[in-house]
């Protein structure tokens, strides 16, 4: 899934390619993507783009005073192209959700693979309206996200440490590999209960945080949209690695799995050596 990282990076991206452009047209062949109808997703043409930014992992485009908001989900990609062929894309056919052309003949793909649909795109007048926007907490490369605010976050929650910090109305833009990676660098158990930190490792985590994201944003400034997913890969030190050796210890990271995702860890640098078998199940929530 596109986290923080990836998506600023994005956003940075259409600065240089898009902003200042004019939509030419809209297709949209996957009409399910579209959560909004009014305006019409075609009444962005003939209309410039006139800034790019981001709320937590959603992309906002302005496209003079209206807002092509996206949310990439799971396994939802922006796929930019130089030069567009003018033929619609099939509705209902393949992965492409929403097509924008824009005036000189460039412009991208939105596209979701897998059968589980996510990808979702808004048309409106008032970012505040998209619902996963509204709830937003605070964004942590902000002025706003301190130590002192992230230790009032986290005072008195039940909920294990890595539910908090995926948690989008908690802290916007951080999840699941990326929340993984600060857990790891930290070394604390991901179900540790967010009530139990001590003030050190509520200090060590909120570093963490900060520091990880950062550098995650730095690796990715200035490359093509089509580079950034290998690059969130190749930086990645436990997350997605289950089976390889921990980069710290040598020990083997781990997994736990559920319904629909999955975390990793290493049981010597985060669990005391023992590995966590169902969530659960464990007891490890020193």
């Amino acid at each position: 899934m596109p986290e923080l990282p990836e998506v600023e990076a994005l956003v940075g991206f259409l600065r240089q390619r898009a902003v200042g452009r004019v939509v030419a047209r809209v297709d949209a062949p996957g009409i399910h993507v579209l959560k909004t109808y009014d305006p019409p997703a075609t009444s962005l043409a003939g209309l410039e783009i006139s800034s790019a930014s981001r709320h937590g992992k959603f992309l906002d485009l302005d496209v003079s005073g209206l807002h092509l908001v996206v949310h990439l989900a799971r396994a939802g990609w922006l796929h930019w192209r130089e030069q567009l062929p003018s033929t619609p894309p099939k509705m209902g056919k393949g992965p492409i959700g929403l097509r924008v052309h824009l005036d000189d003949g460039s412009g991208f793909d939105l596209t979701e693979a897998g059968t589980k649909k996510g990808l979702a795109v808004y048309v409106v007048r008032d970012v505040s309206t998209v619902p996963g926007i509204a709830r937003l907490g605070v964004d942590p490369l902000s002025p706003e996200f301190t130590e002192e605010r992230f230790t009032a976050l986290l005072a008195g929650v039940r909920s294990q440490v890595k539910g908090v910090l995926t948690d989008q109305s908690t802290i916007a833009g951080l999840g699941n590999a990326y929340s993984d990676e600060v857990l790891w660098e930290v070394g604390l158990s991901p179900f540790k209960p967010a009530k139990n930190l001590s003030a050190d490792e509520v200090a060590r985590l909120y570093s963490a945080i900060v520091d990880t994201l950062r550098a995650a944003v730095q690796r990715a400034d200035g490359l093509a949209a089509g580079l950034l997913k290998a690059e969130k890969k190749s930086g990645l030190s436990v997350h997605g690695r289950t089976g390889l050796p921990c980069p710290r210890c040598g020990d083997t990271v781990r997994e736990v799995s559920f319904a629909d995702k999955s975390l990793q860890y290493c049981p010597t640098c985060q669990t005391g050596g023992q590995p966590l078998a169902d969530r659960r199940l464990s007891r490890l929530l020193k």
